[in-house]
């Protein structure tokens, strides 16, 4: 996996880094490096070389690996927030919207690239306190009030039990898809277990009821 990352070195050099900023080259090479390899396994002179800046960049931007974890972290955070915008804002029912946050969830892991959800990882990680712990607990906070206010909407009595009922699949399609050969398989699965949560849930008088 490390031959297959410095391989794609050259993916951050040299002309279009030319084009980035400091703190930009050290998220994308973070990005690139933690996610193919871990939070802890790689160490800062790595980051600063695939982005091409001095280690005294790093720390005059971040302060410390920590806090690049953090921004990592957060950055990644802020692209499922928009892209889970778009997914609402393309339906009309809050039944239609839970269902198309867990098809945009389908179509990335079937992805070549994936290997795993960011938070999931980095959090396995974590020692008790480190920014990855906080970051995913974020996340995790706010996909949970996602997922329960949906919910509520489309008009579930136990709506804050569903919502985490659907958190735990989303957490666990992930995970699964990591792990397991079949992804295919893995998705199906899930989806199949959203749609029959959702029934069970929610009366059919109360499904097609227009997103507020």
């Amino acid at each position: 996996m490390v031959a297959k990352t410095r391989e794609r070195a050259t993916a951050l050099e040299p002309k279009a880094t030319q084009r980035l900023s400091a703190r930009e080259r050290l998220l994308a090479a973070a990005d690139e490096l933690f996610y193919a390899e871990g939070v802890h396994v790689v160490g800062i002179d790595r980051i600063v070389e695939l982005a091409g800046v001095a280690k005294a960049s790093l720390y005059s931007t971040f302060g410390s690996k920590d806090e690049l974890v953090r921004a990592y972290l957060e950055e990644h955070f802020r692209r499922r927030q928009e892209s889970i915008a778009g997914v609402l804002a393309a339906h009309n029912t809050p039944r239609e919207r839970l269902l198309g946050v867990f098809a945009e969830l389908e179509q990335a892991l079937a992805g070549s690239e994936f290997r795993g959800c960011r938070f999931i990882m980095a959090s396995a990680e974590a020692r008790p306190g480190d920014a990855s712990e906080v970051v995913a607990e974020q996340y995790r906070a706010w996909l949970r009030s996602l997922l329960t206010d949906l919910a509520k909407a489309a008009g579930a009595s136990e709506a804050k039990e569903l919502g985490r009922q659907l958190s735990l699949l989303y957490d666990g399609a992930a995970v699964a898809a990591r792990m397991d050969q079949d992804r295919a398989g893995a998705a199906t699965a899930v989806r199949s277990a959203v749609v029959a949560l959702l029934d069970g849930a929610i009366p059919p008088k109360r499904r097609s009821r227009p997103a507020p």
